[in-house]
């Protein structure tokens, strides 16, 4: 099932809610300052600060999939815009064959004293008067309606150009953000690399939880609630082992929400590529009623997303230097879950 929204036009005043809309786009996509740096003291504290970074950019990652999300829905509102603005100029268009014969009898005389010196009788004159006012009726109610529709083809236009605008400002702010949450993951990884192999293991089990030996997919997929769940599962646990990649949904890397969002996938079911959007869907599952295929989340505000696989394992594809595994859903910062069908 498809998870989106549907934009329809708006009327006169749109240009005021689209720049309020970039409001919160820009919001959106300005991300937390870079933590100060220090100096570990000891071993322990090196492996801790590293800790602490990973979960500072796994809270980046989702602050910049949520801009991602907004910076989309922006950008079709700025299509909607310009589909209602050529509409508008199509209406106005439709008035072009009158508005052309209008003008071609404007030099022609229509007064009342013109018909009284034309005509044989009073009869005529009276057919003649009422015929020349229905003219000036029709003529001046068309003017009317071309002159309104000629606004409304201007407004549409400037909530188009607006809209583009606005959204063209709000990508641009976007990819700089990109670029400086790949600088900082560029450091962590640095630091990760340069710590022991004890000291990274700490930082791992710190950030994912103790990795646990994936279970059998077959009995995984055979506890599964119904065949699509099934898939969800069979097609998550074939990525373990596969490196966390940021902004990534596959095949050859992941993250969180890349992750989930494959694995629904492979049943038909397309997931947005944001961990606070996926704990949002479907309806929420106790701790005590989990199921195989259900998606767990973590922290407030979300930051990270699984996939329960039943016995009290998960796999999910943590954060930077740590590849998918399957590990215990009761890992630190559990929020909830949701089961989404």
């Amino acid at each position: 099932m498809q998870h989106g929204r549907t934009t329809n036009r708006r009327g006169p005043g749109a240009a005021l809610a689209v720049a309020a809309v970039l409001a919160v786009v820009l919001a959106a996509v300005v991300l937390a300052p870079a933590p100060a740096s220090a100096t570990p003291s000891s071993a322990d504290e090196a492996a801790r600060l590293v800790a602490d970074t990973g979960q500072q950019l796994t809270d980046l990652d989702e602050q910049v999939h949520q801009a991602q999300l907004t910076v989309a829905e922006q950008q079709q509102a700025a299509a909607a815009a310009a589909q209602a603005a050529d509409r508008a100029r199509a209406a106005l268009a439709v008035y072009a064959p009158q508005l052309r014969a209008i003008a071609q009898t404007s030099g022609t005389s229509q007064s009342r004293l013109a018909a009284f010196l034309t005509s044989g009788s009073a009869a005529d004159v009276v057919a003649q008067m009422t015929t020349l006012d229905l003219i000036a009726a029709h003529t001046e109610g068309l003017l009317a309606e071309v002159s309104a529709a000629q606004r409304a083809a201007e407004q549409a236009q400037a909530d188009a150009d607006a809209a583009a605008a606005q959204a063209a400002t709000a990508l641009a702010e976007l990819e700089r953000q990109q670029d400086e949450v790949q600088t900082r993951a560029d450091a962590y990884q640095a630091d990760f690399s340069r710590l022991s192999a004890a000291e990274q293991a700490v930082v791992t089990t710190t950030l994912a939880g103790p990795a646990l030996p994936p279970p059998d997919p077959a009995s995984v997929v055979a506890a599964a609630p119904s065949d699509a769940v099934g898939a969800v599962v069979e097609a998550a646990l074939a990525q373990v082992g596969k490196p966390y990649v940021w902004g990534s949904s596959g095949p050859d890397g992941f993250d969180c929400s890349g992750l989930t969002s494959f694995a629904y996938a492979a049943a038909g079911i397309t997931l947005p590529h944001s961990s606070r959007a996926q704990s949002q869907l479907g309806v929420p599952v106790a701790r005590s009623a989990l199921q195989p295929g259900d998606i767990v989340y973590f922290y407030s505000p979300v930051s990270h997303v699984g996939i329960y696989l039943g016995d009290g394992q998960m796999v999910h594809a943590r954060t930077f230097g740590v590849p998918v595994a399957v590990t215990s859903v009761d890992m630190a910062g559990y929020a909830g879950a949701r089961r989404v069908r």
